[in-house]
């Protein structure tokens, strides 16, 4: 038989995905954004590419087909270039503000251009200022000529070059306005005086020109120096981690580079001094400060066994920890990325400003001509006429728009990550600030999630200690806080487990496992209805535990008489803030639902103490899902509180899913927000955070597209000259960034100065 040949078509999403970040340079505005999102997404496999101007980066996700990682990245990166940009790849270990030398050499370069123009048009100022009051102190107008040339075609030649790239792009940005505005200016002022006659004093424009690419470079400078400010929490998140470690080999320490240390060394931290690295304590103990990872301002007391996490500070005592995370894997390399990745994620809204930004140059263009053609017609005199139309490319330059909704993103994720609240993305970020509804899972999330055993109820035939350790051997697998419970009471009194095979995991409903050939299940009331098991006077019991507000589990075998075995009653204590968290979302008039899993009466009990609105209990995790999918349907903005696997599918089904950072890694994987510490007040914290900044969002955009609502026209009809209108674009963009800086005083409810 011959051999044949089958070629298979691969689905996007069968192929490998790779996600590349990268720092592009040389946008200026909301247009520049848009043109390298269009030519990153014309290249073949990138299925998605975000670009923020605020930090001067681009997400991109590829599926690679047939090409390596490699020359994907090349075309990604070709595509930028072609497109007019400088653009280089983001290393493995760098951040937003890794490069910091590099920013601020080329932030000196950049005042260095502005002093420069500031000189050059000094003159020129001068002799404008000293014609107002009668003196006619202005220099030659040849002399006018040397220095507005110097100020356009070198300091301004940055301006040409990116709006050629533009132009060959068949695009348009800020570089194309304002090279386009002053060379008419420069232009125009060339042409009178060579057309006026000698003796006869030229009425001349460098002075426009010159201030308009002085106000420029000033005004970009500035709004460079604000943006550098708005990245500043990643900054103080990055210099959280110390440059070296003290590592213990035998008796002997040694303090070597961080970047050497590796799973399983032993680090010795001593008093005063700031933790290197993720791991557990295995000699030592005292008090930890981690306020700047989770916001706790007071300290924490460790001990053996106990985790600490690098970037932490060891208030007192000597600690002796054994690694269990370096480099992108610790605690802190993992919050640094989920900040990054939401300054970097771009929200709804801002695709509404890119749809608009697209089609913005291009209409500007037409209104400048528009403007250069009716008062040419309507007085006969092009220079004004000129001089109206370059004022409407000045001021309608779109920077204020591009930079209205990152700078405001960067800071409100920043400040929230400094207290312990961190956002994963730009889209639940915005999302939130509407919340009306948020449904809380109970235990660990209301409650401390470390139940105690209050009861151990045997069935005929069985003592409590029997009951206990079987108890303790079917849950040996489990790491739920109820096999903890069952787990601490048998070691006080000295029970040990029995091995156990085919140990299973039920979802909500508890755990099974088989000892010496025969199967039992540990679990809730409704575990044993599906088996069709019961106890009559055990189930008068239970109802007397659990109005009380008690949890309930049942013991019971399958195998070879079904019968129940026996119960044990849990109780576990409210969290110290639960009861403000309800509060603090009560006054924002937002409704509170509790999901749980356990019974009626253990629900009803803490609903009532806290004050929730309404509950529902015995509750598997579709259930929790379902609920929440309900209230969506209802019209509802819902946020699901959680901090176990079983929350994590009605976290996915909520508007904004918010994880317990005490809780498990599946939970913070699925949130779209996660609390570092297990405070659920900080709920009310992460919404008020969300609506702060998108407060400041709207303003940002509502001052940008009303200063060009109302400065176009002024411009267009000749209420403000090219050099007025030059400081008014340049004023715009320094007001969105400022306004987004105010919300660094932004501080969670109860805390009156930073962590």
């Amino acid at each position: 038989m011959d051999a044949v040949t089958a070629t298979v078509e691969l689905e996007p999403a069968d192929l490998p995905a790779h996600a590349f970040d990268l720092v592009i340079e040389g946008m200026t505005c909301a247009s520049c954004v848009n043109r390298v999102e269009r030519a990153l997404k014309r290249v073949s496999g990138v299925v998605s590419a975000e670009v923020n101007l605020a930090t001067d980066r681009a997400h991109i996700t590829a599926h690679l087909g047939s090409v390596t990682v490699a020359d994907e990245l090349e075309n990604i990166m070709s595509a930028v270039r072609d497109a007019g940009y400088t653009v280089r790849q983001v290393a493995g270990n760098e951040s937003a503000s890794a490069d910091d030398a590099r920013t601020e050499k080329k932030d000196r370069r950049e005042l260095l251009y502005v002093l420069a123009a500031a000189a050059l048009s000094a003159p020129l100022a001068f002799g404008m200022l000293a014609h107002l009051v009668g003196r006619n102190w202005m220099l030659p107008g040849w002399g006018q000529f040397g220095l507005a040339s110097i100020v356009q075609f070198w300091l301004g030649a940055r301006f040409y070059g990116a709006a050629w790239k533009a132009v060959r792009a068949l695009s348009g940005n800020m570089d194309l306005l304002v090279a386009i505005g002053t060379s008419a200016a420069w232009g125009l002022s060339v042409y009178e005086l060579l057309v006026t006659p000698t003796g006869r004093e030229p009425i001349l424009y460098f002075e426009s020109s010159t201030f308009l690419i002085t106000f420029i470079l000033l005004g970009k400078w500035l709004e460079s120096k604000a943006k550098r400010q708005t990245a500043s929490s990643i900054r103080a998140l990055i210099q959280l981690r110390p440059d070296t470690a003290r590592v213990r080999l035998g008796q002997v320490e040694t303090e070597i580079p961080l970047k050497q240390v590796r799973v399983g060394d032993i680090v010795v931290i001593r008093p005063g001094e700031r933790i290197a690295v993720d791991g557990r304590v295995q000699d030592g103990g005292g008090q930890v400060d981690e306020s700047m990872l989770t916001g706790e301002s007071l300290p924490v007391e460790k001990g053996l066994g106990d985790k600490v996490t690098g970037g932490s500070i060891n208030s007192d005592g000597l600690l002796v920890v054994e690694t269990t995370a370096i480099g992108s894997e610790t605690t802190l390399a993992k919050i640094v990325r989920m900040v990054e990745g939401a300054q970097a994620s771009k929200a709804p809204i801002q695709r509404l400003v890119d749809r608009v930004s697209a089609i913005f140059v291009p209409i500007v263009l037409g209104i400048a001509l528009l403007t250069f053609l009716g008062w040419w017609f309507a007085t006969g005199n092009a220079t004004l006429a000129i001089l109206d139309a370059v004022s409407v490319l000045v001021i309608a330059c779109p920077c204020s728009l591009g930079l209205a909704t990152p700078t405001a993103i960067m800071v409100g994720t920043g400040i929230a990550a400094q207290y312990g609240i961190l956002i994963s993305d730009a889209e639940a970020l915005e999302r939130a600030h509407a919340i009306n509804v948020v449904a809380f899972d109970k235990t660990g999330t209301l409650t401390e999630g470390r139940p105690i055993i209050t009861g151990v109820v045997p069935a005929m035939g069985i003592g409590e200690a029997q009951l206990l350790q079987l108890a303790l051997s079917v849950q040996t697998g489990s790491e739920h806080p109820l096999a903890l419970a069952v787990r601490k009471l048998a070691e006080a009194q000295g029970l040990l487990p029995t091995i156990t095979s085919r140990f299973r995991a039920l979802g909500g409903r508890g755990v099974s496992a088989e000892l010496a050939g025969r199967e039992f299940l540990f679990g809730t009331k409704r575990l044993l209805t599906e088996h069709h098991l019961s106890d009559d006077k055990l189930a008068s019991e239970a109802a007397t535990l659990e109005a009380s507000g008690h949890t309930v589990s049942w013991l019971a075998e399958t195998t070879p008489v079904p019968h129940v075995l026996g119960l044990l009653a849990f109780g576990d204590v409210l969290k110290p803030r639960a009861g403000k968290a309800i509060e603090l979302l009560r006054e924002k008039g937002i409704q509170t639902v509790m999901l749980t899993g356990d019974n009626y009466g253990a629900a009803e009990s803490v609903a009532r103490i806290l004050g929730v609105d309404d509950f529902f209990a015995n509750l598997l995790p579709r259930d929790k899902a379902d609920a929440v999918a309900k209230l969506r349907r209802e019209g509802r903005v819902v946020a699901m509180v959680g901090d176990g696997i079983n929350d994590s599918p009605a976290l996915a089904a909520a508007d904004v899913g918010i994880a317990m950072g005490t809780g498990t890694d599946v939970a913070m994987a699925t949130a779209g927000v996660t609390l570092m510490r297990g405070d659920p007040s900080l709920v009310a914290d992460a919404i008020d955070i969300s609506q702060k900044t998108y407060t400041k969002i709207r303003q940002g955009l509502g001052w940008a597209f009303i200063y060009n609502l109302a400065g176009i026209p002024l411009a267009a009809f000749g209420f403000l000259n090219p050099v007025l209108a030059g400081g008014a674009m340049a004023l715009s963009s320094i007001s969105v960034v400022t306004n987004a800086l105010l919300l660094r005083r932004w501080r969670p409810s109860g805390v009156a100065g930073r962590p």
